[in-house]
């Protein structure tokens, strides 16, 4: 019997049987056991029992797509678990946020022993340095650090309490994760002054226009076509800073890009970009984006006045990795 940690536990039985017991929690999110399927079909290769916590699996090595080879004195039986994941299709990209597993087994037979392999299948990039856009306006774009350190504190009320450095990047995220962005105006000191989003995305470079694309924010707006939809913070006079209407803030959950072809995790780190622009308040109008009872992706933009061109800021890369349970 091989015991893979807290994960996985197979066993090859002297009758031929491969008995496989996965753990809920091997990945986070924690997979769902409904989705695990092995190389081949059939009754046997379901599993046999399961819990909120387990799910076993038994049958015969010579079944469920099986593949068999030999080495010298020795009869190799080998198979593979993996589970199915739902995919987000947009415009340029896809994406999902459920965990992929991916885990190759096997069961050695010789003439005086039987021995269980399990191997389980990771992928691993080294992420490019970080970069950040200027232009007319002074933008700067920041991902909170913040984290809980009293019980019942909620960390979406802290998260923006402190933020990662230069030094700090590529930051690391699981799936589903949230990450918490941060755009401010610069070198500005007038409160009439409203900092406005307009097209947030991530890509896989530091490259705002390369692909592929995912969409956070759509005309300040979370993406209607994002089931996890970002989240945008409000930041009011009871934030303690000077110019609250000089930032946004929003959090979206961590997901990974999906190969088009394949529809293969690509597992691959994100940048951050948004679209920024300044407008004036003045009496009788709002600069705030109207996010409710609209058509999708349809936008009124409020009256603004002396309004500075759009420009881009970047932040990232942002690291998606597989946790250590």
């Amino acid at each position: 019997m091989c015991y893979f940690g807290k994960m996985v536990t197979v066993q090859c039985t002297k009758d031929a049987q491969f008995i496989v017991v996965v753990a809920r929690d091997a990945t986070l999110p924690n997979i769902d056991l409904d989705t695990i399927s092995l190389l081949g079909d059939g009754p046997s290769c379901m599993s046999v029992d399961s819990n909120s916590a387990f799910a076993i699996y038994q049958f015969p090595v010579t079944t469920c797509g099986t593949v068999v080879a030999e080495e010298p004195g020795m009869i190799i039986y080998e198979n593979r678990m993996t589970s199915s994941y739902e995919v987000a299709m947009g415009p340029l990209s896809a994406i999902t946020r459920d965990s992929s597993y991916d885990l190759l087994f096997q069961c050695r037979y010789t003439a005086t022993s039987v021995e269980a392999l399990v191997a389980e299948v990771l992928q691993i990039n080294d992420p490019p340095l970080s970069v950040s856009a200027l232009g007319p306006i002074s933008v700067q774009m920041r991902l909170g650090s913040g984290q809980c350190y009293s019980k019942g504190c909620n960390e979406a009320d802290v998260a923006y309490n402190s933020y990662y450095m230069p030094g700090d990047y590529p930051v690391t995220r699981v799936l589903r994760d949230p990450v918490y962005v941060e755009v401010q105006l610069m070198d500005r000191t007038d409160p009439n002054l409203v900092l406005n989003l307009g097209r947030c995305w991530t890509t896989t470079s530091a490259n705002p226009h390369s692909l592929p694309q995912w969409d956070l924010l759509i005309d300040g707006c979370p993406n209607k076509d994002d089931r996890y939809r970002s989240t945008l913070v409000p930041v009011g006079s009871g934030s303690g800073l000077d110019f609250p209407s000089h930032y946004r803030r929003f959090i979206f959950q961590m997901f990974t890009f999906v190969d088009p072809s394949s529809l293969e995790p690509q597992k691959e780190q994100v940048y951050i970009h948004c679209s920024t622009s300044v407008c004036n308040a003045g009496a009788g109008f709002s600069c705030e984006p109207n996010c409710y009872n609209r058509r999708k992706r349809e936008v009124k933009y409020p009256a603004q006045k002396q309004a500075d061109p759009r420009i881009v800021v970047s932040s990232g890369p942002v690291q998606m990795v597989s946790p250590t349970v």
